[in-house]
């Protein structure tokens, strides 16, 4: 026992005399009698009861240790010697810096049995590409678990859970799921690090009630610089400016200063905003323990330094307000501690874990290359001849004898021994439902984001964000659905519930290659304001896209033969009529008043003559057309024709004469068309008019078939099932049901086959429905003689290759006692070999006659037992 020891059990005794000396004071005090005050101050003090303070004590979760691998359990040799070089490392820290809490090194598993922090880590390679990038596999984690805030916040956890154990229970604290996170990311090859500290009280209980969205954040959009115009040499030039410059000077002058106020009004309102947003004081500031991780530059591409929140997935700079301090750091290589100042939070830290003035490290056999230490030759510069020939042989000299001491240190050197977590693994089933339980919720700023897993919903909804006017979430504004799977493509769909503006979007593949589809929910039915683009490089008629209202059609085309690129059509009122309304004039369609078609530059027609657009005044009965501009005109040509009066008679004979043309012609030199020229024009023009209605008929038509189509897709919301997959698609699990009946009854059938003995005997007689007496009797006879025969036959067989062998072996001994003498080595030793191998042929041989003959008996008599219970015989017997 140390004296410290004694000191204690000596003070245990003083105390215990003086209780028993103050209980014995009390015992004589009690005997004698009290005053009145004495009296009235015992009732009072007796008034007084003392509790024990009641704690509540933090219940961990078990497991069923018969679940996990020995490494879970025990420790290797190995592993102990970590553990203690780790507590050493504990110790020379508490004992140099006694202010700092304490270090996050060697918490107990789930099993109870203490790991250092630097195994935990299981790098891991997952077969899912999407866990191949950083981001991919950041929001892997956060859908995928579910949060366990630390209970105390500003307390280490006292355990720490297995990645694997993580994956499956899918739900961890900060250390849990940067850990896993972490394993995954050096498995896909970053620099990737667990780090130990302090964040806000929003970040440790992932509340982003205050954050926007990130799929609402708008993406910087590169502004490009504008093009400067080519100045021509012939350029006209432009009017002078005979405005006044201080004119000029004054308003733009005014104009600025309007902005400047609007632009400190709006600052105002923003920093109003933001105060009033402001969370409340948090009595923990500064205290609450987190865990995150960081990825450092270098690997996989990584320009620059960043962090990754485990909770939500999403990246943060290296001067983040949402971390607060950093204790340590680690990966499943060493371990370091930060000995930086943090009162600044995590601003203007050095990540360089190479740098031992500002990075601690535990493990002597850091992979972060070190800081170089200035040699001794920068002063040989300054050193005479034999100066530096003296001082570079000592340096030698030293520079061998440290070679030596190194090589006998870096063997002395602990390395970090292989990580005791099982492999990680994770179905492709659980992996597709991403979410526990398939469902995950997320509030943000004025937003909601709702995840589902794939298959889970029936119209193939993966994701849901509803965006609010105000913070309370009760004003909703617009609701953004995500979809995949489905089998009309259906991807995304915008609904703004203030305009009433629905907008789809779908992948390629659907029947008339439809990409966007813009309405109004109000107004969802055919001949009403929508906007349509489709997939123009699938389309026949090269339809890019299609604009509607209840008066105008717009389309526009490319890469069309015909040059066409845009067309317009505009819509008269229906005739109202009285009476009831005939079914075929819904059909029809709205009257046209006018078509318009446009087209491009044909380069092998010259310019008079390649029109560029055509105008049908169908109301007006009037075709009017423009032609495209030559190079060295400033002026197009034009024509107008007006239609004939029975133009639209069948087998009408159209009379034309000169008043129904009308031209401009740009060059006076080229000759005029004549009347039968002008007459075959119109027929043509004619002829286009109708395919032009036509065509405008039938996209009335395609926009009929459109909605009805989408009408009965969101009906029936089916989604496509890959036919490799087989858990889910039900036409492929029932016919490989159907198959494993076929195999099953086919197997039964062979069986019944094999076992029935009186199946060739009785087709001998003609397989009758019934037996009679005399041919149970015979057919059991035949049975067992056919048996008795196969066995006499099948030991005739073994005795007669016994014998064969037997005879070979005494031929090859004669022919040996007769070659003996002249026989070489190898002659004999090949003799030997023979005569090993038939022996044990011959022996093996023997054994199985010796076998046929016991077994025979019972064979013969089983048969006879099994015929005398067959159902066709038994009655005879």
């Amino acid at each position: 026992m140390d004296s410290s020891e004694m000191n204690e059990g000596e003070i245990h005794q003083i105390d215990s005399d003086d209780v028993i000396k103050e209980e014995d004071e009390t015992e004589n005090e009690e005997g004698e009698d009290l005053t009145e005050d004495a009296e009235a101050l015992k009732a009072e003090l007796a008034k007084i009861v003392v509790h024990p303070p009641s704690y509540e004590q933090s219940l961990m979760e078990e497991f069923d240790q018969a679940e996990f691998s020995p490494s879970y359990k025990d420790n290797l040799p190995k592993e102990n010697l970590v553990l203690q070089y780790a507590e050493n490392f504990r110790r020379q820290m508490v004992q140099l810096y006694r202010d700092r809490k304490p270090l996050f090194l060697n918490p107990v598993n789930e099993c109870g049995v203490e790991k250092f922090v630097c195994t935990t880590i299981r790098p891991t390679l997952l077969e899912f590409k999407e866990l191949y990038n950083w981001d991919g596999a950041a929001e892997f984690v956060a859908d995928y678990l579910n949060i366990e805030p630390l209970k105390p916040e500003y307390e280490l956890p006292k355990r720490l859970i297995s990645p694997s154990t993580v994956l499956k229970r899918q739900k961890g604290n900060c250390f849990e799921y940067s850990t896993l996170l972490c394993s995954l990311l050096i498995g896909a090859g970053y620099d990737a690090y667990v780090i130990s500290g302090y964040a806000t009280k929003e970040t440790c209980l992932a509340d982003e009630s205050r954050d926007i969205c990130p799929l609402l954040k708008k993406k910087e959009e590169v502004q490009e610089e504008a093009r400067k115009k080519e100045m021509k040499k012939y350029n006209v030039k432009p009017p002078r400016d005979l405005r006044s410059k201080f004119e000029l000077k004054q308003e733009s002058k005014k104009e600025a200063e309007k902005q400047a106020e609007k632009e400190k009004q709006r600052k105002e309102e923003e920093e109003r905003i933001a105060e009033l947003e402001k969370p409340p004081p948090d009595p923990y500031f500064g205290l609450r323990i987190h865990a995150w991780v960081l990825v450092l530059s270098g690997k996989r591409e990584v320009p620059e330094n960043f962090f990754i929140e485990p909770f939500t997935g999403l990246s943060h700079p290296m001067d983040s307000s949402n971390y607060l301090g950093i204790e340590s750091v680690w990966n499943n290589v060493n371990y370091w501690v930060n000995m930086q100042d943090c009162s600044e939070g995590v601003k203007g830290l050095s990540f360089d874990l190479g740098d031992s003035t500002v990075w601690e490290f535990m493990f002597p056999n850091n992979d972060k290359p070190l800081l170089k230490i200035p040699d001794a030759e920068d002063d040989l510069n300054d050193m005479d001849d034999d100066e530096k020939t003296a001082t570079s042989g000592q340096t030698r000299e030293n520079t061998q004898m440290t070679m030596d001491d190194e090589e006998h240190e870096v063997e002395k050197y602990l390395d970090m021994p292989p990580s005791w977590v099982d492999a990680l693994k994770l179905s492709h089933r659980d992996f597709q439902m991403r979410c526990p339980h398939g469902k995950k919720t997320k509030v943000y700023k004025r937003a909601k984001l709702e995840k589902f897993a794939h298959y889970l919903m029936k119209d193939g909804l993966i994701s849901r964000l509803s965006v609010y006017e105000d913070r309370e979430l009760t004003d909703l504004m617009k609701v953004h659905e995500y979809y995949a799977h489905r089998s009309d493509k259906l991807t995304q769909k915008l609904t703004n519930h203030r305009t009433g503006q629905v907008c789809e979007n779908f992948d390629p593949g659907r029947p008339r290659c439809l990409k966007e589809h813009q309405f109004k929910s109000s107004t969802p039915g055919p001949e009403n304001e929508r906007v349509m683009i489709f997939y123009h490089e699938a389309r026949v008629d090269g339809l890019v896209k299609r604009e509607e209202t209840q008066t105008e059609m717009t389309e526009e085309y490319s890469n069309r033969d015909d040059f066409l690129f845009y067309k317009y059509v505009e819509f008269g009122k229906r005739a109202k009529k009285f009476g009831p309304q005939e079914t075929s004039s819904a059909n029809k369609g709205r009257p046209i008043n006018k078509m318009i078609q446009k087209f491009h530059r044909n380069r092998n027609k010259p310019a008079n003559e390649d029109i560029a657009e055509i105008i049908f005044h169908v109301a007006e009965d009037k075709i009017h057309i423009s032609y495209h501009t030559e190079d060295v005109r400033i002026a197009a040509s034009t024509r107008e024709f007006l239609k004939p009066p029975n133009w639209d008679e069948k087998g009408a004979v159209l009379t034309f004469n000169p008043e129904m043309h009308q031209t401009f012609q740009v060059d006076p030199m080229l000759p005029m068309n004549k009347q039968v020229e002008l007459y075959e024009m119109l027929m043509e023009l004619l002829k286009a008019e109708e395919k032009c209605r036509n065509e405008v008929r039938d996209s009335q038509n395609e926009v009929r078939n459109i909605l009805d189509d989408r009408t009965k897709e969101e009906a029936a919301s089916e989604l496509d099932i890959s036919v490799y997959d087989t858990e889910r698609n039900e036409k492929a699990k029932k016919h490989r049901r159907e198959l494993e009946r076929q195999q099953l009854e086919e197997k039964m059938r062979k069986q019944e086959m094999d076992i029935d003995y009186l199946a060739p005997f009785l087709a001998k007689i003609g397989n009758p429905e019934k037996l009679s007496k005399q041919q149970a009797f015979s057919l059991k006879e035949e049975c067992l003689a056919d048996l008795k025969q196969r066995l006499i036959d099948k030991a005739n067989l073994i005795q007669a290759r016994f014998e064969k062998e037997s005879q070979e072996l005494e031929k090859k001994q004669a022919w040996y006692q007769q070659n003996q003498v002249s026989m070489g080595k190898e002659d004999e030793e090949e003799y030997l070999t023979y005569c090993k191998e038939a022996i044990f042929r011959i022996h093996i041989l023997d054994l199985r006659l010796t076998r046929h003959k016991e077994q025979a008996p019972h064979k013969y008599m089983q048969l006879e037992q099994k015929l005398r219970n067959d159902e066709r015989l038994s009655e005879f017997f």
